[in-house]
């Protein structure tokens, strides 16, 4: 038996708080540029930004050196595809990298703009929202009881990979308890949604209960159901709600349901 909100199982959750970590680090990474925007530039910060350019200027020299050895090795047979798409990848970081250093101190020496600035500031909320974003993912790793109730069965063992949708529990309600029924099809007309009823147990309890649903299709009368008629016959399916504050109704118990019909115009 469980209570509403109860935690029920939980995915690991290192990963979730790498996520918010990292989306933190870039929330306080473009903050922090921002915040250089809007106080303008320094010497400091230009000097900073030149010895950023050539540090990419350096890594690009040394990735464009290990692209050429590894194309040469290529061309004779010592060095395979995969490597030589990996140094052309890290070549192709590398210009990107200094490209961006490059950018950085031309913004520097300039001055920022105000587009610049409301750039920063939009770039700053992207963060902040992906940070938000993998905090709410974070609390979504925990599965909490939706509503009171009893956990029937357990679908995953601890350790188990679940995929996105798939059943972990099932969980039987407690509170309300609905009973599912079948009405003929001469009775039909006789009953409407609210239509007072009466579950009956076997040992005599009563539960008082209203008509809830009424399927709007026929079918054949299952065959776990007595009937006074045939099997075949067609039936509608029906459930009723009611409370049991007790525990007295389990899942798959056979009860009677009397239903008081609604008079029309009578």
């Amino acid at each position: 038996r469980v209570e509403s909100g109860d935690l029920l199982a939980s995915l690991e959750l290192q990963d979730y708080k790498n996520e918010i970590a990292l989306a933190e680090a870039r929330a306080g990474q473009r903050s922090a540029a921002l915040a250089a925007l809007e106080s303008g530039s320094r010497p400091e910060e230009i000097e900073r930004a030149i010895a950023r350019v050539e540090e990419a200027e350096s890594a690009l020299s040394i990735a464009q050196a290990t692209l050429d050895r590894v194309e040469h090795l290529a061309e004779r047979g010592f060095a395979s595809r995969q490597t030589q798409d990996e140094a052309r990848s890290q070549r192709d970081r590398a210009t990107a990298q200094r490209q961006a250093a490059i950018e950085e101190l031309s913004l520097a020496r300039k001055g920022p703009r105000r587009e610049e600035i409301q750039q920063g500031r939009a770039a700053l909320g992207a963060e902040r929202a992906a940070a938000a974003l993998a905090r709410q993912r974070l609390a979504d790793a925990n599965l909490y009881a939706p509503t009171d109730g009893i956990i029937l069965t357990r679908a995953r063992e601890a350790g188990a990979i679940v995929g996105p949708g798939e059943t972990v529990f099932t969980l039987a309600h407690s509170s309300p308890m609905w009973i599912r029924a079948y009405i003929e099809e001469p009775d039909l007309e006789r009953v409407e949604i609210g239509t007072p009823a009466t579950v009956l147990t076997e040992a005599g309890r009563e539960f008082p209960g209203r008509i809830a649903y009424i399927s709007p299709t026929a079918e054949f009368t299952p065959k776990s159901v007595e009937t006074r008629e045939q099997r075949t016959s067609l039936v509608y399916r029906v459930r009723v709600r009611t409370e049991d504050q007790d525990g007295i109704l389990k899942q798959g118990m056979p009860v009677s349901v009397i239903v008081r019909p609604v008079a029309r115009g009578r």
